[in-house]
C-alpha cells in the first residue's frame, strides 16, 4: 500500500524573470549601440515569419540582458529577481536619459515569465508518479523517457494561470509559466503532496 511522502517544502531558486515594456515611439538601435557600445552587440532573431534585428544590453549591476526593439519593445532576460525584472524599464529608461536620449516608456515593465528550480531531495519513481495524478483532470502531462528524461506536466494554479514543470528522477524539477512567486510555491506545494512512496 502506498502513502504520502511527507516532506518539507523544499527551497525555490528564482533562475530567469522575464519582463517586457514599450516605448512610446520607435528606437534608433544604431544610436544606442553607439551610447552603450562596450555593453551592447546587435543580435538577430528568428520566428517562423519574420527576422528581428533587435540590439542586446547586457548589464552587469542589476544582472540581466534587455532585448531591444526598433519598434520600441524591450524585453528584459535573465534577471534573478521579480524586483530586478519590475524595475528594469526606470534603469533603461534613466540609462537612455543620461546618454542624451529623450525617451518615455508607456507603462512600467510587466512580468511575463518566472523560471524557477527546487530539488525535492528524494528520488522519483516518475511512472508511478504519473499513473497516481493521471486520475485527477486538472494534470496533462507527457513522458516519454527515449526523447526526453523528465515529465512534463501542466496544470492550473489560479485563474488564468498554469504552470508548467519539468519534473525528474533525481527529484528536481523546474517550473515556468507563471508571473508571481506565490503562484510557483502554490505549484510546487501541489507535486510535493501527490509524492508517493512505498512505506518501511
Amino acid at each position: 500500500m502506498m502513502e504520502r511522502l511527507r516532506m518539507h517544502a523544499p527551497k525555490i531558486k528564482i533562475q530567469n524573470v522575464v519582463a517586457a515594456f514599450s516605448f512610446n515611439h520607435e528606437l534608433d538601435l544604431e544610436k544606442i549601440r553607439k551610447a552603450f557600445a562596450e555593453e551592447c552587440f546587435f543580435e538577430t532573431l528568428t520566428d517562423k515569419r519574420f527576422t528581428f534585428r533587435v540590439v542586446a544590453l547586457r548589464i552587469e549591476d542589476p544582472k540581466m540582458s534587455l532585448l531591444i526593439y526598433r519598434t520600441g519593445k524591450v524585453v528584459c532576460t535573465g534577471a534573478k529577481t521579480v524586483k530586478d525584472a519590475e524595475h528594469s524599464a526606470e534603469y533603461f529608461l534613466d540609462r537612455l536619459r543620461k546618454a542624451g536620449f529623450d525617451s518615455q516608456t508607456k507603462a512600467k515593465a510587466k512580468i511575463q515569465n518566472i523560471v524557477a528550480t527546487a530539488d525535492l531531495k528524494t528520488s522519483i519513481d516518475l511512472e508511478r508518479f504519473l499513473s497516481h495524478i493521471q486520475e485527477e483532470k486538472q494534470f496533462h502531462f507527457i513522458y516519454e523517457p527515449e526523447q526526453f528524461p523528465g515529465a512534463i506536466v501542466k496544470f492550473p494554479v489560479a485563474q488564468g494561470s498554469e504552470a508548467t514543470v519539468l519534473l525528474f528522477s533525481s527529484g528536481k524539477l523546474v517550473c515556468a509559466g507563471l508571473t508571481r512567486y506565490k503562484h510557483i510555491q502554490k505549484a510546487v506545494e501541489l507535486f510535493t503532496s501527490r509524492l508517493m512512496v512505498e512505506p518501511t
